[in-house]
């Protein structure tokens, strides 16, 4: 028998399971997912100023990019997705989106590394938060064989957030300077966290569960047990987090990258880079929602099997666009790599919703996400920094652009294999008998 939800707020309202307002709040979690990423990869269009500023290496600005989020990201992402599975999860987002655009704000009045450093992991607190509730949210608004086209959808967030946060973050650094865009780049969010607050109803938790599954939160010891025995969620996790050090790395070190590769301003790398991320990223993942959702009807195994291949394939133009000596070459190259990257993370998202019983979803994406940030942030930003330093000497400019291909190949060979082995799993652990019912 389903049991209720244990609420500690309100109970919440039950909206329409069926018409256009799931797709209002699908429409404002995917704005929220935006300036999460906006919020945080401005600092990429930012790094040649703020290096030149405070005299940092890469090593520091790839610390800065990924470390300042990983260090923070334990002490609030868990405690988060543990109420976002008990509780409201609308105010969790709102909350969290007011925070993190407060903690970007403040990075405009850093003075020095420690002091931009500590900015960034209030950052990296507030965005921690946001992520397990709103991905909760939507697999109670969305049926799931809808689930992979509204996962694609929810990815737009992340993909028109890496555009704006290049775009904005460069036009307003050239007009005000670094500390400025910080700022600017920061208000918005105040405002979405209110709208989100006063419009979005909660749905009811778990509606669109297979029978008998777990609605009530388990106590934590069970929780982790629970998680960590579920072979499938353990692989779409693991192989997120290896294929994801791509996305980091093309997301942080790209625009550095062109500014050491070609002669031009900050502010028109931030608009061509950022243009060409949304032209790649906008079709990739709602292709590849409408891909899943297509190829899933005939074998569940396509949400382990479509990343797998993609985590290799998006390497060749990359390393097309990375190899480049025109501009409008590289660009073309890194799109096209970019749109088929992106295509990926529809069928992981939905797969580990499919994967979890409901009382467990949010701390699942709270795990999920906490290797991403560090694998993908802290290790792999890290890396690729330290690498680059290291080759600066009989490389030079080019040295980062060797660094990033190759902790991303390795990262996709790596991501293949977690991926191949999860559609094993698949099968051997009755998952897709689950499914079927």
């Amino acid at each position: 028998m389903v049991s209720t939800p244990d609420l500690t707020t309100d109970q919440p309202a039950d909206p329409a399971p069926e018409g256009s307002y799931r797709w209002y709040v699908l429409a404002l979690l995917t704005i929220v997912s935006l300036f999460s990423i906006a919020d945080r990869l401005v600092f990429s269009i930012l790094i040649e100023d703020i290096k030149a500023e405070f005299d940092l290496t890469d090593l520091q600005l790839g610390l800065v990019g990924g470390l300042a989020f990983t260090a923070t990201y334990v002490i609030a992402g868990f405690p988060a997705a543990r109420l976002a599975d008990r509780s409201v999860r609308k105010n969790i987002v709102a909350a969290a989106i007011a925070f993190w655009s407060l903690m970007t704000a403040l990075c405009g009045l850093a003075a020095g590394f420690w002091t931009l450093f500590l900015a960034r992991t209030g950052v990296g607190v507030g965005e921690g938060c946001s992520g397990p509730a709103s991905q909760s949210l939507v697999a109670d608004y969305f049926r799931r064989e809808e689930l992979a086209k509204a996962m694609g959808f929810l990815t737009l967030g992340a993909t028109l957030g890496t555009a704006t946060g290049l775009i904005a973050g460069g036009l307003l650094a050239e007009a005000f300077g670094w500390r400025w865009a910080f700022v600017l780049m920061g208000l918005p969010g105040l405002l979405i966290g209110a709208i989100l607050y006063f419009t979005v109803r909660e749905p009811q938790r778990g509606r669109y569960a297979a029978a008998g599954a777990t609605i009530t939160q388990e106590g934590l010891g069970q929780t982790i047990r629970t998680i960590a025995a579920n072979k499938v969620f353990v692989g779409l996790a693991a192989g997120w987090a290896l294929q994801i050090v791509i996305g980091y790395a093309l997301a942080v070190w790209m625009a550095p990258v062109m500014i050491r590769s070609f002669e031009f301003s900050t502010g028109d790398i931030g608009l061509y880079l950022g243009l060409t991320f949304a032209l790649g990223g906008i079709p990739g993942p709602i292709l590849g929602g409408y891909l899943t959702e297509s190829l899933t009807r005939r074998d569940e195994r396509w949400r382990a099997w479509l990343p797998g291949l993609v985590s290799l394939l998006c390497l060749v133009p990359l390393a097309m666009a990375l190899t480049s000596n025109d501009i409008w070459t590289f660009l073309a190259w890194f799109a096209f790599a970019y749109a088929v990257y992106v295509a990926s993370q529809a069928p992981i998202l939905s797969g580990i919703q499919a994967a979890v019983e409901p009382a467990n979803r949010g701390f699942a994406v709270a795990t999920a996400l906490f290797f991403n940030n560090l694998i993908g942030q802290a290790i792999g930003l890290a890396l690729i920094g330290g690498i680059s330093d290291a080759l600066v000497g009989e490389y030079g400019p080019r040295s980062l652009a060797i660094a990033l291909f190759a902790v991303s190949a390795i990262a996709g060979v790596l991501a293949m294999a977690a991926f191949a082995w999860t559609a094993r799993q698949m099968r051997a652990s009755g998952y897709l008998e689950k499914m079927a019912r």
